[in-house]
């Protein structure tokens, strides 16, 4: 896996700053733009974003290559999981208790019509 998902000498440098650093982030401003009733293309260009922040991180703490397309990809990609899914589940419990009413819960990432 080394030098696919990432080009830190230990996978730990990985899981720190883009999962759980940037994927918490990401979780945040998917939450964020869920409770401002915002779209998946703006969640999508927040996420570009923020992967070039995460690419900083990577920089700036462990000496990484700033300017690598594979490695922004590989970034953008985890935050995007992480972004959607936040959005998602915010959404979710947006639509169960503002719409009660009509809607009931699916799953913990979904809702359906009551009845």
């Amino acid at each position: 896996m080394h030098g696919i998902l990432y080009e830190e000498a230990s996978i730990w440098h990985f899981l720190f700053v883009t999962g759980l650093l940037g994927g918490g982030a990401a979780w945040m401003t998917g939450k964020a733009v869920a409770r401002t009733w915002g779209t998946h293309v703006r969640l999508f260009l927040y996420m570009l974003g923020l992967g070039i922040g995460v690419r900083f991180i990577h920089h700036a703490l462990f000496w990484s290559t700033m300017f690598s397309l594979h490695y922004y990809i590989v970034d953008t990609i985890v935050l995007m999981i992480f972004g959607f899914l936040g959005y998602q589940y915010t959404r979710t419990n947006q639509m169960v208790t503002q719409y009660n009413w009509l809607y009931e819960r699916a799953s913990l990432l979904s809702w359906k019509p009551k009845g």
